[in-house]
Parts: structure tokens; C-alpha cells; sequence
């Protein structure tokens, strides 16, 4: 195929006055070639070719395109139709017949076909987007990462606000879509900008909205719009199931984990110390990689900005449940633990998107995780520990009895003592928990690791012997000062 630079070689040689053998030769190309292309305006890339309209080897297809795969294109009105699949459906009805390299063929006929008569496709409406209008929120999986903290998985989410002008971006880890993830994100976000623009703008997350049941559509919760309210941010949404309508979002989501999964690798670990460290290095990344980039974009939507208010609002929920009879208490339809002198207190619960707080009168008595995904309940075996010792045959059928096992090692330590102790394994193991409250949790486990590895007998007592030897009594002896005269006596009356 000659290209227009061998086309202009030959006619620049030709114009310095050589041979049409000798042009020909410096184009790379032979005398008859060169006899075509010597005169004439256009390059071969501007000569339109004429479409061929003959075949040039046998249409494999040929007697059942128009017979049995027109049909069934024709029926998919959607469009949903793989050439892969139809193909497999063709060699099952004639066997032998189709090898699988003429998978491509059809692959290119069904192409063309859908082009001129196949049903028609959605359109993507590209938006203007004036500065300092929207911003866009949204929840992304992000476990896909393979992030993890001291070598255990996160599983985590991630949440993403993103202006729709300049393009600014913020992240943070979030473990579930709930209410307090949503408005510290959104604050978060918010007060880093250091300005509010005027829409806000996500899907149908339970969060922010819920299911109004006489129209069957969705509506603000009163407490996203109070939160709305208090930044003076309007809210546009999505219809429910329709995810292309938050574009920005889908594709500032898509963006921003494919830069965190780069910059993991480029970090040569992906496990951090903490979930600090990682939220850390996930706003660095996104800071690095996408927001100084913005300098200008960013000023320039900066001036159409609204101030922000005065304060921030609590990032938190209360409750004012009391503490029932076995020492918990019900917050969003999960069971907590509290320590058991609350029982029949009423008390304050402030949940945070990844922590409880619970106060009695003012006063923070007790911290503890959240519960996250399928888990309804966490019991603190300390809190109960101190009744149920004086009660051990309750633990055979506990209703929480799996949550008052801290480690795998102590749910090993039980099996174990079920095996050699019998009845007996209950009491010594809630001693041995009880000993765990007491003492230090790490210290009892280590003992149970080393007696499990001996793979002998052990129960209560042996364990507190390791933890807790004895220590051996020496007896302090007073012996008076020697009275000399008796000495002296016998001295004289040996004289």
C-alpha cells in the first residue's frame, strides 16, 4: 500500500529533476507505481476507495442469515443479544457445520446489522455545569482495594463529594451508607472547601430519604433536611434505579478508586497500622492526583460560593434508651452491652458513623465500635463477667454466649475443656474469663496458647498458675544481739 509520504518523496525527486526510475526508487516503490502517482493532486488518504461489492471468500452464513438470525435480531428490541451466545445457538442447531473462528464474522455482521436496523440506543446528554452550583455525593464499595489494618481486610466503603464545574474532590472511609457517614462526609467536605455551593446533589440512599407510601416515591427525611437547611443547600435526586442520571458521580467514584489502587501499588503495601493512616493516605492521593490540577477552575467557582454558617451540626444521633435487666441496651435494632451497674438507668447514647458513646447524667461512661453489617449484637464479657461468675451454669445457654469468646484462642480453650472436662467445662471457663476481666486479657491468652499447645488436661487453676505463680515465702528470722556478760561469768568462774 503506498502512503502519501512516498507519494510526496516521488514527487519532490521528479521536481529536482530525476528519472521517473530514479524518483521511483527513492520512493520505495516500482516505475509502474510511480507512473500512477506522479501527477495528480490528491494523496492515496484522499482518494475516497470504491466499496467493493463482492465477496472475496465463501459467506459461511449464508442460506440462514436471513432465515434464522434476522428473526431472532428482530425479536430483541433491547438489544441484549451477545453474538457469543447466538453463535453457540447457531452450532447446536447445525452441527459441524461453524468453527470457532468464524465467531468474528458474525460478530461483525450483527454489528453492522444493529447499525443500520437494529433498535435504537440511549443517548448520553452532555451537561453544562455553571461554577459554584452543584456538588455530588455518593457511597462506593471500595473492599475491592484489598486494603488492611495490622493484616485484617477492610471492609469499607467510600465516600466521595465532588464539585461538578471544577471538579474538585474529597473522600472519606465510611462502613455504611447511615446518616452520620452522610452529614460527616458532607460536612467534612464542606468546611475543606471552605464554602457551600447551591445544590447538592445524590441518589435515593435510605440515609437522606425514605419511601412515601401512598405515592410509592421518595422523600427528604426530616433530619437531611434540617441538615440541608442549616448550609442552606437544595437537594436534587436521582429516580430510584436510574444510576446513569448521576453521571458526575458514577464516573468521579470510578476515577478516584482507580487512582487509590495505583498509588497502593506504588506504595509497595497495602496495609496500614490503623484507619487513620489510610484515611490519611487516601486524601493525599486524591489531593495529589486530581486537586492541584485545579487551581484555577477551583478559584474561579470559589467566588460563586455561599459562606458557610456559623458551626457545624453534630455529626451524631442520640438515643435515650434504658438499660434493661441483662445489662444492654437497643440502639437502631441492635444490642449493645453496658456495664451492669446502669441496669434500670435511663442513659444517652450518641451514635457516630463508627462509634457509641454512652453517657449517664452528663458523664461519658462506656466507648465502644459500632456495629457494622450483618452483626446485631456485642457483648463485653466484662460487663457481665463479675454476675455470671457467681452464676456459671447460665453460660451453657446464654442467648450471646459467642459473643464471650474475645479471641478465637479462648472459643479453642473452651472445645478444649468440653473434651476433657465435661460438665465441668462451663465453670472453668467462666472462671477463666472472669480471671481475663481481672487481670489482662493478652496475658490469660497467651497461658491458654501455651496449655493448648501442650495438648494435655488443663482447667482454672492452671491457667492462674502461669499467670499468676506463687511466689515462695521466705521467713524473716529476728535473732537478738549476744549478751557478752554470760561470757564473762563463765570466763570467771573457770578462773
Amino acid at each position: 500500500m503506498v502512503t502519501d509520504g512516498q507519494v510526496k518523496l516521488l514527487r519532490y525527486k521528479l521536481m529536482e529533476g530525476k528519472t521517473q526510475e530514479g524518483a521511483a526508487a527513492s520512493a520505495g516503490m516500482s516505475v509502474r507505481t510511480a507512473r500512477r502517482w506522479r501527477e495528480g493532486g490528491l494523496l492515496p488518504s484522499q482518494r475516497a476507495a470504491a466499496p467493493r461489492s463482492w465477496r472475496t471468500r465463501h459467506d459461511p452464513f449464508a442460506g440462514i442469515w436471513e432465515a434464522e438470525v434476522v428473526p431472532l435480531l428482530e425479536k430483541d428490541e433491547e438489544g441484549i443479544f451477545e453474538a457469543a451466545r447466538l453463535f453457540e445457538e447457531l452450532q447446536e442447531r447445525h452441527p459441524g457445520r461453524f468453527s470457532p473462528g468464524q465467531l468474528r464474522t458474525l460478530q461483525r455482521r450483527i454489528r453492522d446489522w444493529k447499525a443500520v436496523r437494529g433498535p435504537a440506543r440511549q443517548v448520553i446528554f452532555p451537561q453544562v455545569h455553571p461554577p459554584g452550583r452543584e456538588a455530588v455525593v455518593d457511597f462506593t464499595h471500595a473492599s475491592d482495594l484489598g486494603v488492611t489494618l495490622a493484616g485484617q481486610p477492610l471492609a469499607h466503603l467510600l465516600f466521595t463529594f465532588k464539585l461538578s464545574f471544577s471538579g474538585w474532590s474529597w473522600v472519606r472511609v465510611a462502613f455504611g451508607e447511615t446518616f452520620e457517614a452522610l452529614v460527616e462526609g458532607v460536612q467534612g467536605a464542606l468546611w475543606a472547601l471552605g464554602g457551600v455551593p447551591e445544590v447538592l446533589r445524590h441518589d435515593n440512599l435510605s440515609a437522606a430519604t425514605h419511601e412515601l407510601k401512598r405515592s410509592g416515591g421518595r422523600a427528604l427525611t426530616e433530619r437531611f433536611r434540617g441538615v440541608l437547611e442549616h448550609y442552606g443547600l437544595r437537594s436534587t435526586r436521582i429516580r430510584p434505579g436510574e444510576s446513569h442520571e448521576n453521571g458526575v458521580a458514577e464516573r468521579a467514584n470510578d476515577l478516584i478508586k482507580r487512582e487509590l489502587a495505583q498509588a497502593l501499588v506504588l506504595r509497595g503495601s497495602r496495609d496500614f497500622d490503623d484507619l487513620g493512616q489510610y484515611q490519611v493516605f487516601a486524601s493525599e492521593a486524591i489531593q495529589r492526583h486530581f486537586n492541584r490540577f485545579l487551581t484555577d477552575k477551583l478559584d474561579q467557582e470559589r467566588e460563586h460560593l455561599r459562606a458557610l454558617p456559623s458551626s457545624a451540626v453534630p455529626t451524631y444521633t442520640t438515643y435515650h434508651p434504658t438499660v434493661r435487666r441483662w445489662s444492654t441496651i437497643r440502639v437502631c435494632g441492635r444490642s449493645y452491652s453496658v456495664p451492669s451497674r446502669l441496669i434500670g438507668h435511663e442513659v444517652e447514647v450518641r451514635q457516630h458513623p463508627d462509634l457509641l458513646e454512652v453517657y449517664y447524667r452528663g458523664q461519658k461512661i462506656e466507648t465502644m465500635p459500632r456495629l457494622r453489617g450483618e452483626s446485631e449484637t456485642r457483648i463485653d464479657y466484662r460487663h457481665i463477667i463479675w454476675s455470671l461468675v457467681r452464676k456459671p451454669g447460665a453460660f451453657a445457654r446464654y442467648r450471646f454466649r459467642e459473643e464471650l469468646f474475645p479471641t478465637i484462642t479462648f472459643r479453642c480453650a473452651y472445645d478444649h475443656l468440653r473434651a476433657t472436662r465435661g460438665d465441668r467445662a462451663e465453670v472453668e471457663y467462666v472462671r477463666i474469663l472472669h480471671l481475663a476481666a481481672s487481670i489482662m486479657e493478652s496475658q490469660v491468652e497467651g497461658a491458654l496458647a501455651q496449655l493448648l499447645e501442650a495438648g494435655g488436661a488443663f482447667d482454672y487453676a492452671a491457667v492462674k498458675t502461669l499467670v499468676c505463680p506463687k511466689s515462695i515465702t521466705v521467713p524473716v528470722l529476728t535473732l537478738p544481739a549476744p549478751d557478752l556478760r554470760a561470757y564473762d561469768r563463765l570466763l570467771a568462774g573457770v578462773r
